[in-house]
């Protein structure tokens, strides 16, 4: 049996640096863990996604249906990603709207944040939408949004990873002179979904 978790956003909002983290920590505890490839256009402000699963599974890709946790780094992203759900999902989403470039561009309104949520909850088992781009803010740096999303996660009770061991991996990933500012996030987050 796997874990399966599906995190995207939009290119630049720090996906790819949280699926390393979770991975390697997981790697730490001699856990199994395989990653997709990196999909959409992280330089460009496009759609981000990536798919990792801990635990026995050969294959990076979550099935359909398959998620046990929908992490969103943009409210949108999360309605897009409803098709890796199921009932017993999770989702942790960000409430802060980023368009990608591609909608940007396009005269689109962008829907209320109050009808995604209740899409969302009308779809999966429970949902916990928090502000992390203000928690990253209150924290000292925009940037720390990703760790503000990694603390939301790491505090549902299905993760399976420890708390502790996912600071110690940050550590260890992060430069140095930003670890004080992310901490603060990661706690933020964590102290909003517990």
């Amino acid at each position: 049996m796997a874990y399966n978790i599906y995190i995207c956003g939009i290119g630049g909002q720090g996906i790819i640096k949280t699926s390393i983290v979770i991975g390697e920590t997981a790697l730490s505890k001699d856990m199994n863990v395989v990653m997709s490839e990196i999909h959409g256009m992280s330089q460009r402000g496009g759609v981000v996604s990536t798919e990792l699963k801990i635990g026995e599974d050969q294959s990076p890709i979550i099935q359909e249906g398959g998620a046990d946790l929908i992490l969103s780094f943009e409210p949108v992203e999360a309605l897009r990603a409803l098709h890796k759900s199921n009932k017993d999902s999770i989702i942790v989403t960000n409430v802060s709207p980023v368009l990608p470039s591609t909608i940007n561009q396009q005269d689109v309104d962008y829907p209320e944040i109050d009808e995604v949520i209740k899409e969302l909850e009308s779809k999966v088992k429970k949902v916990f939408a928090i502000d992390a781009n203000e928690i990253a803010n209150n924290a000292g740096h925009p940037l720390s949004m990703n760790m503000a999303m990694l603390g939301a996660a790491t505090a549902i009770s299905t993760f399976p990873l420890d708390k502790e061991e996912v600071i110690e991996m940050m550590k260890n990933h992060l430069p140095p002179k930003s670890i004080e500012i992310n901490l603060v996030a990661f706690e933020e987050g964590y102290n909003s979904c517990v």
